[in-house]
């Protein structure tokens, strides 16, 4: 049989080439509702909460997330995922007090809500600025780490030099361009339920044959192999620089304030980005968050825990690799353990996990360049189609110059973080204080740029310290602002009410709280955050073969979900 370098097999390259074409003809099938910009950003409306969950947890589930949590695990092992276990917290927060109030807008994308909840021209503009910040440059940097990842992969098994594999890169996304515009939203949808069901699937396997290789020998022989802090779900408090360990104030920055402060794709505090997207697109108020709490569920849940275990069989198996390298200790194992054909297939599973995330950051980057960055005169002029492919070629264009310029994919997490710390409050307080104005939300955008620069250049501080300094200073900017600015019209304020019927402190328009309805959403967010901790523990001690905690896991994950269903219920959420 003929080998394309020393690594896949004729069979391994048809798999994946019959994956290719079945995605593209999903993407045929779906072009009839690709009309209009409901049909072409949002699919019409009309996806059911089942779908529209997958395609969350799919599009979360890019080429670069298994690589990193492999960064991740090897350098603070499995308690170095508070990094983005996190965002349990925030996650359902969104799905809880959010979801039901971006269904009831009506908008087409996020920053649209921009000029329903504020008025004039500073509204305007800065409807526009985040659509070019969101949009455009925070769009290439998340485009660009998960190039880096897909041409790691396409280097490592295809062994291309550096021209192969940017031509590689270069075809890849064009292709993707290719069915995202034929298929618009609901094309992307679609793929992506089939993309993540064979990537999952992929990961399950590598997992199953790296553990029970003669190298691992098993789950008990794993868990004797590498040390118990690796293993431990809750960090040792040392110092950062410690192996497996994690220093008290990263952890109170990952538990305590990341959440709520910082933007960043797929976790905005108050929902944003593709989140609110695939919400938008709902078919009804009741789908809109079931497919939220879903989305929970699978991304912080059933994903992890395959990658994972590969992750912690690498560190056995390759324990000598340089930092800069850990990423590649996933390929390694998908190298040294996977048969013909189930190569293939895991392959195909990244393709799908790589395609399913640039598809979406693609249609829902145009959607901010198009919709909210340029005048509806100019879309009509030039034509809806036009733009969009124009605008997703420049988006291609830039996020592959600035692949060539990453080392680090946990790098690029944390600049995100940093760079939209201290905004995360504002984009929840819009929803629920009538004080929060245009000029809030400005200040709030713009500090954290600041002030990461002043932390990291002039006081020379480092994660987390320069977090929580800059969360710090951005808060306090946006208030003092807020409340040496004018508020919002009673007129924008009434519009906005009337529309969206938010819950919280509307007094300045004569609106009081209703405490019971809040009283029952919170005991559905705190019973979301306690079934999903309690089921991502539960089966990590099964995979483990820890499985003493089982007494306590088992009936707090019942309980949590009792009190989700109850909190939901008596919130009329579900009505």
């Amino acid at each position: 049989m003929g080998y394309f370098g020393d690594k896949l097999a004729i069979l391994d390259i048809v798999i994946l080439f019959i994956f290719l074409a079945f995605s593209f003809l999903i993407a045929i099938k779906s072009s009839k509702t690709n009309k209009g910009s409901k049909g072409v950003f949002l699919g019409g409306r009309s996806s059911s909460w089942l779908v529209l969950g997958i395609s969350m947890v799919a599009t979360t589930f890019a080429a670069d997330t298994p690589l990193a949590v492999t960064e991740i695990v090897r350098e603070k092992g499995i308690a170095g995922n508070w990094l983005w276990w996190n965002a349990i917290i925030g996650g359902m927060f969104t799905a809880i007090f959010f979801s039901i109030f971006w269904r009831r807008s009506d908008v087409t994308t996020e920053v649209e809500l921009i000029e329903l909840r504020y008025s004039g021209n500073a509204a305007r503009l800065l409807r526009k600025i985040k659509a070019v910040h969101l949009g455009f440059l925070m769009n290439i940097m998340v485009m660009a780490w998960v190039n880096l990842a897909w041409t790691s992969i396409l280097s490592y098994f295809f062994e291309l030099n550096a021209l192969q594999t940017k031509v590689a890169l270069i075809a890849g996304i064009l292709f993707i361009i290719l069915y995202v515009y034929i298929g618009g939203l609901k094309g992307v949808i679609r793929t992506d339920a089939f993309q993540f069901l064979l990537a999952i699937l992929g990961s399950i396997i590598l997992a199953y044959f790296v553990v029970n290789s003669n190298e691992i020998g098993g789950l008990a022989n794993l868990t004797n192999k590498i040390p118990k802090e690796a293993l431990q779900f809750f960090p040792s408090i040392a110092n950062d620089s410690a192996m497996f360990s994690l220093g008290l104030t990263t952890i109170i920055a990952y538990l305590g304030v990341i959440w709520w402060s910082s933007w960043y794709p797929g976790q905005e505090p108050g929902g944003g980005g593709y989140v609110v997207q695939r919400i938008l697109s709902a078919r009804s108020n009741k789908d809109a968050v079931l497919a939220t709490i879903l989305f929970q569920v699978g991304h912080f849940c059933l994903r992890p825990w395959p990658w994972i275990m590969v992750a912690i069989c690498s560190v056995i198996l390759y324990p000598d690799l340089s930092p800069s390298q850990a990423r590649f200790g996933y390929l390694m194992v998908m190298n040294d353990f996977l048969p013909i054909g189930w190569k293939g297939l895991m392959l195909a599973g990244f393709a799908g996990a790589y395609m399913s995330t640039m598809s979406t950051q693609l249609n829902w980057g145009t959607s901010y360049l198009v919709n909210d960055l340029f005048a509806e005169e100019k879309v009509d002029k030039i034509g809806l189609k036009k733009l969009s492919l124009a605008s997703m070629l420049i988006l291609a264009f830039f996020s592959c110059v600035l692949t060539f310029y990453i080392t680090s994919i946990k790098s690029v997490w944390q600049f995100i973080l940093e760079t939209g710390a201290g905004l995360g409050l504002v984009l929840i307080l819009r929803w629920y204080w009538w004080r929060i104005s245009v000029w809030s939300e400005i200040t709030a955008t713009f500090a954290p740029w600041l002030f990461y620069a002043l932390s990291h250049f002039k006081l020379q501080l480092v994660f987390p310290n320069s977090l929580f300094f800059t969360v710090a200073c951005t808060t306090i900017t946006w208030l003092l602002i807020t409340f040496l600015t004018p508020p919002e019209s009673n007129t924008t304020l009434n519009k906005f009410y009337e529309k969206i019927k938010p819950l919280g402190w509307w007094t300045g328009i004569g609106k009081s709280p209703n405490n019971k309805i809040l009283t029952h959403m919170l005991l559905a967010w705190a019973g979301g955050i306690t079934f999903i901790l309690s089921l991502l523990f539960l089966i990590g001690d099964i995979l483990l073969n820890q499985a003493s905690n089982l007494l306590i896991l088992l009936p707090s994950s019942i309980i949590g979900a009792l009190f989700l269903y109850i909190g939901l219920n008596k919130s009329k959420m579900l009505n």
